[in-house]
């Protein structure tokens, strides 16, 4: 790659896309892409759906930006409808993900500060958690490669095993104020949290006052099968962050709240230029139409299911790569036997896009929109994605054993 002005945070892969239709990219390289990272689970209806497109264009032609300073009806509207299909009361409209989390911890600490109990600031989270790249979502997420060289720790957040209702308890002190959690770890490697586990903490919130939050940034709006992904488990939180797909690939993220958990956030104590403006809402506004349109959740987990099915047979046909799948919904996890650096590049060579995770897990993110025959053409991509990796590996074995019997042999 050239030299470029950029801060060099990312190692980007020496490839661009032009075009789009669907779940499928056109490469700068000439070669076309199907698009199963979906720009980390940001571009939830695909590329240029004709809705959203239009929705952006007609708005465009209109109002930009006019600041919180004014009514934005669309605002309001977004945040009616997202009240109408929540748990919630109210919504702080954000442009990112970490700002939705941000938002989410201010809300927890001012309910305890308006009751009085001020010194109720801290907040448990979990082991392999990611909240975003903010000082403060950096230190929820408590992962040292991300903490590392950007000075103290943002006090406030205790981390506790993952899965361990028995560590939670231990943790609570009397400066708690509420437990932050999602309900499937995305960046930690596609790990699901057990429903039962969920309902756990709703328990314990209720008994110990404390407040729950769910980062759905990226289980929400449909991902797993439900509009949020908390709504498996069969409870609510107080509080819930989502980004990403709300979006779909404009810059849109919300903080969800009830009433009385957001009671503390009157005028003044938190604001947004750029959040919640015309353009962005207009296309959040476009994004539930597809997205809360009968039979579109029903088709997303009828498609899901086809595709982790056909995933654990690639799983048992290559037990060298491939170690499990697992998610829910069109958010799934191959957990891998070899790097998955490796796998993703693999099945980049032959024209799929997927998503690195932790735990040496690739996620596998595609478009809400996408139908069988995609999930064929997906299926066909990965299976000569692992043949390729298995070539490797042979060839290394075959390598090994040769140097062995060279030494034997002098």
């Amino acid at each position: 790659m050239t030299s470029s002005s950029l801060y060099p945070t990312f190692a980007r892969v020496d490839l661009s896309f032009e075009t789009g239709e669907g779940a499928w990219l056109h490469g700068s390289d000439g070669r076309t892409y199907l698009d199963f990272g979906s720009g980390i689970a940001v571009t939830s209806l695909g590329h240029a759906h004709p809705h959203l497109v239009a929705t952006l264009q007609t708005q465009a032609a209109k109002v930009w930006h006019t600041s919180n300073i004014f009514r934005i009806p669309e605002q309001e509207r977004l945040g009616d409808r997202l009240v109408a299909e929540t748990f919630a009361d109210r919504v702080f409209f954000t442009n990112s993900g970490a700002e939705a989390l941000e938002a989410a911890i201010k809300t927890a600490r001012r309910y305890h500060y308006v009751n009085e109990e001020p010194e109720r600031y801290r907040i448990i989270t979990f082991e392999g958690a990611f909240h975003g790249r903010t000082l403060a979502t950096i230190a929820a997420g408590g992962q040292q490669k991300y903490l590392e060289g950007f000075g103290p720790k943002v006090d406030g957040f205790d981390q506790v095993v993952f899965g361990d209702i028995a560590a939670v308890e231990d943790a609570i002190g009397p400066d708690t104020g509420a437990i932050l959690i999602e309900p499937i770890q995305g960046e930690g490697g596609v790990r699901p949290v057990p429903h039962a586990f969920l309902r756990e903490l709703r328990a314990l919130c209720d008994r110990t006052g404390l407040l729950l939050i769910f980062d759905e940034v990226q289980t929400g709006v449909g991902r797993t099968g439900r509009l949020f992904a908390h709504e498996w488990s069969g409870i609510t939180p107080d509080i819930m962050a989502i980004a990403k797909g709300i979006g779909g690939g404009f810059p849109l993220g919300a903080c969800l709240a009830t009433e009385e958990a957001a009671k503390g956030m009157t005028p003044g104590v938190h604001g947004t230029t750029f959040g919640g403006n015309p353009l962005a809402m207009a296309v959040g506004n476009a994004v539930l139409d597809v997205v809360l349109a009968p039979g579109f959740l029903d088709e997303v987990n009828r498609i899901g299911l086809i595709l982790k099915q056909k995933l654990a047979g690639l799983v048992d046909g290559h037990p060298e790569v491939f170690e499990l799948v697992r998610g829910e919904g069109l958010m799934l996890g191959l957990k891998c036997r070899v790097p998955s650096g490796d796998v993703v590049a693999a099945m980049r060579s032959v024209g799929i896009l997927g998503v690195g995770a932790g735990d040496n897990t690739v996620r596998l993110l595609p478009p809400l929109i996408v139908g069988e025959a995609e999930v064929s053409a997906a299926f066909e991509r990965l299976e000569a994605a692992a043949l390729k990796i298995e070539t490797v590996l042979e060839a290394e074995r075959a390598a090994a054993e040769a140097e062995e019997e060279a030494e034997i042999a002098s």
